[in-house]
């Protein structure tokens, strides 16, 4: 989080951070792009809206997610239940514009104006949805560098809407996602900088899943070049985001609006670069993945605050519904509302869920056949980002007397894997043989209950939660039952099709 803010988005700290609350345990439900940005608009988790990865089999913008989710996404209950006019622009999801998913035509319910990026990340040579109708730009800087184009697009809609209205806006920018394309007056900074040295930086991951003990490590000086670079790069991308908030926040100050208005920053994923000698890339359980920055600026939000307490993607769309004056309880999502954070309740849950379902090929990897079929983003030194059973999921508790990760795989091993956060932050010692068995139980109930959790049951008391009841025979009947249809059912039903890539940045 610290090295986030070093340099490349001062300006956004200090719009939005110093001027509002800052979160320090901000996750989010998935660290994938689709899943996740599914979990933002839906405020439900993975196993209840079904995005399992970023491909159209696996739900991603698909005809089944439309059918299903997309009428109910919480900018389509603010425009059709508290009268917002609604404003989207950039990345949607990740196969939005796929002749499958009803191509550039397909205007998702909910929004007044919709600007959505076809497909993937890119920053040149794309094609926008502008209301339904295919708007190509090439690899003119001046005209088509996509950052700076949401960015207009977003200053068009804030000095041509109506005033009569409320409004919501969501700019979804790709950076700093892969291809890494900086504006041209950007590509020389950050020359010296290199990727974190943490201490899980390029060291062996013992007693961690198969997928992170396979790492070489120390990793090829080739990889560390190429993490660095793209660290760099990444930074380098981020200027023009932090440009853009920016010029979104001095429009709305120049419009006397801006003491009126919520601004939310955040990400999908976090990212990783040479941490237990993984090169590059998410998909992992570890706090490098599945953490995010969060900032949130306005009315009653006092400026300079931090808070500790844990929040994820899922609480978005019932917070931004709550500000609103709509209710989550309205509504079928699982996450909660943190306004009351914002204005100074002390009362909150401590623990949330995290759950990705592993994608690999059913065939070798031509360059490392050794591996046999099953995985799947591999390096050119067969070291692989991803497998069919690198499906887990995990109770994340944050709590005033414990600071705990509790996962468990979905494989042959049924491997699981407990971090104490406090004591060990960089998630160096696996504690699930050395923890005693009673917190063991605990967790492994907790984590049947929120696999197989649906709106307001997911936000039921932790097992840190001072109002937590232990339960009873009857309670674990009900439980071990969850855990057969929690464990096959909710995340393995979801189809078990498999491929993938992506990540992005967001603001309200």
């Amino acid at each position: 989080m610290c090295h986030f803010f070093q340099s490349p988005l001062n300006k956004t700290k200090k719009l939005i951070g110093d001027a509002g609350i800052s979160f320090t345990n901000a996750f989010v439900a998935s660290p994938l792009c689709c899943p996740s940005r599914a979990s933002i608009l839906t405020g439900k988790y993975p196993h209840n809206h079904r995005v399992i990865n970023n491909t159209i089999e696996g739900n991603c913008s698909s005809k089944a997610w439309q059918k299903s989710e997309e009428g109910q996404t919480f900018p389509a209950l603010l425009k059709a239940y508290a009268g917002y006019q609604t404003f989207f622009a950039g990345k949607y999801l990740n196969q939005y514009g796929h002749s499958d998913a009803g191509g550039v035509e397909h205007v998702p319910p909910g929004w007044s104006y919709w600007v959505g990026l076809e497909k993937n990340s890119k920053y040149y040579n794309y094609t926008l949805s502008v209301n339904g109708k295919a708007q190509k730009h090439g690899a003119n800087y001046s005209k088509d560098y996509l950052t700076d184009v949401l960015a207009n697009m977003s200053l068009d809609f804030l000095q041509y809407k109506s005033n009569y209205q409320p409004f919501f806006m969501m700019v979804s920018v790709p950076a700093p996602h892969s291809p890494w394309t900086a504006a041209p007056q950007y590509q020389d900074k950050f020359n010296t900088t290199k990727a974190p040295r943490d201490p899980n930086f390029n060291i062996h991951g013992k007693d961690k899943h198969w997928l992170i003990r396979q790492a070489k490590t120390p990793m090829t000086n080739s990889s560390v070049q190429f993490l660095d670079d793209a660290f760099r790069k990444r930074w380098r991308t981020l200027l023009s985001v932090d440009d853009l908030v920016e010029k979104i926040v001095t429009r709305l100050e120049v419009r006397g609006e801006l003491d009126n208005t919520y601004i939310f920053f955040t990400s999908d994923n976090g990212y990783h670069t040479g941490q237990f000698s993984l090169p590059l890339d998410k998909r992992q359980l570890y706090e490098f993945d599945i953490r995010v920055p969060l900032m949130v600026r306005g009315p009653n939000i006092k400026p300079n605050q931090t808070s500790q307490v844990l929040v994820a993607n899922v609480d978005l769309g019932p917070t931004v519904l709550d500000i609103a004056g709509y209710s989550v309880n309205k509504t079928q999502m699982d996450g909660m509302s943190f306004l009351p954070i914002m204005m100074n309740s002390s009362s909150w849950r401590t623990d949330i869920l995290v759950e990705y379902e592993g994608e690999g090929s059913n065939v070798s990897d031509p360059a490392c056949p050794l591996l046999g079929p099953g995985v799947s983003e591999c390096f050119p030194d067969c070291v692989c980002e991803d497998s069919y059973n690198n499906t887990y999921a995990c109770v994340r508790t944050v709590a005033p007397s414990a600071n705990l990760q509790y996962c468990e795989f979905d494989d042959n091993e049924v491997f699981v894997e407990v971090y104490n956060v406090t004591a060990d932050p960089y998630q160096l010692t696996n504690i699930a043989k050395t923890i005693e068995q009673e917190v063991l139980e605990k967790m492994n109930r907790r984590l049947m209950m929120l696999q197989s959790c649906s709106g307001q049951s997911c936000r039921t008391p932790g097992v840190y939660d001072s109002r937590f009841v232990q339960c009873s025979h009857v309670c674990m009947f009900i439980l071990v039952s969850g855990h057969i249809l929690g464990k096959k059912g909710a995340i393995l039903l979801s189809s078990r099709l498999r491929r993938g890539l992506s990540e992005w940045k967001l603001h309200f």
